[in-house]
């Protein structure tokens, strides 16, 4: 399977994502999910950066969607194996978003890498999830180091995205209510003169600032809905 796309081509297509956003607007809206955007200046932001956002579930790209419009110039790093989920794998092909083989950590690696140049020239922002896999667990997990190492190869900076936890699911009660998530944007972590040496501690720093942020916003939404339930 080819990883490497013709960028024009996708830049063509680009109001496919536009209409997809709309699509998982509605789809929130019949799950009774409400996303409720904090930082939306460091979002909407013209500029090259990479994306880290903490990883519970597939409602995951819902949200996600929901904010799209806002963030306009966006791609997204994936498994290779939605490629292979067709239909919605050619559409997100031709939406541009860029597979990885995770087994693979150097390929992986030269794929995004090999995009950057235009995600600088365009001005795009890369969006991984560095858990690498979903945690619905009330923490965010390690991180791997990928997102990082191409931060600081490329001087671009980190922008932290934090989704409240998902209390409202389980999959062991297969219970699924109407809730509300708190997404925060966090101010960009700058990678301006780090090198190599400097992944590990800058991997640390965003997820020590992004877990902070993670249990202030969880704790927050459930309190405000065991007070609605208290007053019912």
């Amino acid at each position: 399977m080819a990883v490497l796309y013709d960028f024009s081509i996708r830049n063509a297509l680009s109001s496919f994502l536009k209409l997809a956003s709309s699509v998982c607007h509605h789809v929130s809206t019949l799950l009774g999910l409400r996303w409720e955007l904090r930082g939306r200046e460091h979002l909407e932001k013209e500029q090259a950066c990479i994306i880290v956002a903490n990883h519970q579930s597939s409602l995951d790209i819902l949200g996600m969607f929901d904010i799209w419009p806002i963030m306009d110039k966006c791609t997204v790093v994936a498994k290779k194996e939605i490629f292979y989920a067709w239909p919605f794998g050619l559409a997100a092909w031709l939406s541009g978003l860029i597979f990885i083989d995770r087994m693979n950590s150097e390929k992986a690696r030269f794929v995004i890498n090999t995009a950057t140049n235009h995600i600088i020239e365009q001005k795009i922002k890369l969006w991984v999830f560095p858990e690498g896999t979903r945690h619905n667990t009330g923490e965010i997990h390690s991180f791997k180091k990928g997102a990082f190492h191409v931060a600081i190869s490329s001087q671009l900076p980190i922008l932290p995205v934090v989704f409240s936890s998902y209390y409202f699911l389980s999959a062991k009660d297969r219970r699924f209510d109407p809730g509300r998530v708190v997404i925060t944007t966090l101010p960009p972590i700058s990678t301006k003169g780090l090198g190599k040496a400097d992944i590990e501690a800058l991997m640390n720093k965003t997820r020590k600032s992004m877990s902070e942020v993670f249990h202030a916003t969880s704790l927050e939404v459930q309190a405000s809905r065991s007070s609605i339930q208290h007053v019912k």
